[in-house]
């Protein structure tokens, strides 16, 4: 490395490791970089756009995408960049997808059970190896088409049925593992919901993106980031606020003023059929 702040990282890289035994559990004591970040840190209030199927719409007037690692190619990356837009790169760090170019790589006995509501994909065995190499090849296509940051998904296996006895040290491990991974590679880095491990992991995040807290009321769990000056990327999905019956959209961006989020109402697809800004109203 070039300089002592990516050495402290490697340091920390290596307390964070957790080992290969896939049937250990873990006591993760791994702590935030306390070095000057040298990567992009997207300031409270940054406007956003979310979309990850179908042709990418480059015509909001936002401050960053956030869109799909594998469909979108260094053109597009490139093409937001010269229209002022930062991007960030959306894959799964915590389930395996039978579509996506890398599929062979994951190991069978790495794959657990489905996802509810999501054919094609598995969750995985997150204590593996194997499967940080993965994630870190990941980190490095992301670094060469140009993203800004990234966006690992499925980040919470450990609550669902992933099909492997994962606890919640396991998890922070691994989260803790995506965060010092993405910064060594100039990556900033958002925490996706697990909202039981905010206080923990909100200081190794960048920023955090949200779905529907504040359809289940969740809102509140999500305050280390803004007391933190980093910003909240909230979705909604349901219906009330896509036709905003009695005035439940009105309310709803209200409340996200107050918190200082970035609240979009989007289709559960994200495809971007149709789109509301809290931020714009």
């Amino acid at each position: 490395m070039k300089h002592a702040g990516m050495i402290l990282l490697l340091l920390l890289a290596t307390a964070c490791n957790q080992g290969d035994d896939p049937e250990g559990t873990t006591s993760d004591t791994t702590t935030a970089p306390t070095v000057k970040a040298d990567w992009y840190q997207p300031p409270l209030g940054a406007s956003w756009q979310w979309q990850l199927q179908g042709e990418v719409n480059i015509g909001y007037n936002v401050d960053l995408y956030d869109i799909d690692l594998f469909e979108t190619d260094t053109t597009l990356i490139t093409s937001l960049h010269q229209q002022g837009h930062k991007v960030i790169c959306y894959f799964s760090a915590g389930s395996y997808e039978d579509w996506r170019s890398d599929k062979s790589d994951f190991p069978a006995a790495t794959l657990g059970n489905p996802l509810d509501g999501w054919p094609g994909e598995r969750w995985l065995d997150i204590r593996s190896s194997a499967i940080r190499a993965i994630m870190e090849k990941r980190l490095d296509l992301a670094r060469s088409k140009g993203c800004d940051g990234v966006e690992p998904d499925n980040v919470d296996g450990y609550q669902n049925n992933p099909g492997f006895p994962l606890t919640a040290d396991d998890q922070l491990g691994y989260n803790k593992f995506l965060a010092i991974a993405a910064h060594e590679r100039g990556l900033a880095i958002g925490l996706k919901n697990a909202l039981d491990q905010i206080p923990q992991l909100e200081p190794h995040f960048d920023f955090s993106v949200n779905e529907q807290c504040h359809e289940y009321d969740e809102c509140d769990t999500l305050t280390p980031f803004i007391r933190a000056g980093k910003p909240v990327f909230n979705a909604e999905y349901q219906q009330k606020y896509i036709t905003n019956t009695g005035a439940a959209r009105d309310q709803l961006c209200t409340d996200s003023s107050k918190r200082k989020f970035s609240t979009l109402v989007l289709p559960l697809l994200l495809d971007d059929t149709f789109r509301f800004d809290c931020g714009a109203l």
